[in-house]
């Protein structure tokens, strides 16, 4: 039987997730030094790409609770300028995300979200604005690979996440996020 929206959207928030956590997990072996160097990049470090990823992950997560946050979002570029400090909150905004789309149903997937950017005010299909910003995270999450490659830290694999012959390989995320593969495709 095929997925439904709802699943899908509830798939991809939870693979979002799962990638910031293999992502950050593998920066864990940078030095503050490495991750805040000037790298090639449309940001010009890994702690700024990252950084960029948590406050629009910020920012449109609000608009979908309903929030009025706005532009005040990226008030501060570097909200976070350890790994330290990064990882939490973006796990945090991560949880906020799929308890977002586990409770939007089919419904709320095609409601309407108020998204406030300072002079104007924006209105988007919930699943228009959630595809956005997956992409925006792929995007940017990319670019961070990208920059691990010139450090000693090997990029981690970043797109195993559904095959079933890689569940073993994803027991030790899941476990370590709270997950199993029940929480990501349901019963």
């Amino acid at each position: 039987m095929p997925a439904s929206h709802h699943q899908t959207m509830r798939a991809l928030a939870h693979n979002n997730a799962w990638a910031n956590h293999r992502l950050l997990a593998a920066c864990a072996g940078l030095s503050q030094a490495e991750f805040a160097a000037p790298r090639t990049g449309f940001f010009p470090s890994i702690q700024a790409t990252l950084n960029h990823i948590l406050v629009i992950d910020r920012f449109y997560v609000d608009a979908l609770e309903g929030g009025t946050l706005g532009p005040a979002a990226w008030a501060e570029r570097i909200p976070c300028p350890t790994l330290a400090g990064l990882r939490p909150a973006q796990a945090a905004v991560d949880r906020r995300l799929i308890a977002w789309v586990e409770g939007c149903g089919d419904a709320g997937l095609d409601g309407i979200v108020t998204v406030h950017r300072g002079q104007r005010v924006q209105r988007e299909r919930a699943d228009r604005l959630l595809l956005h910003l997956f992409q925006h995270d792929i995007h940017h999450r990319g670019q961070v690979h990208a920059m691990l490659s010139g450090t000693p830290v090997a990029p981690p694999q970043l797109d195993e996440f559904f095959p079933a012959e890689e569940a073993p390989l994803r027991a030790g995320d899941f476990a370590e996020l709270g997950w199993s593969e029940t929480t990501v495709w349901g019963a």
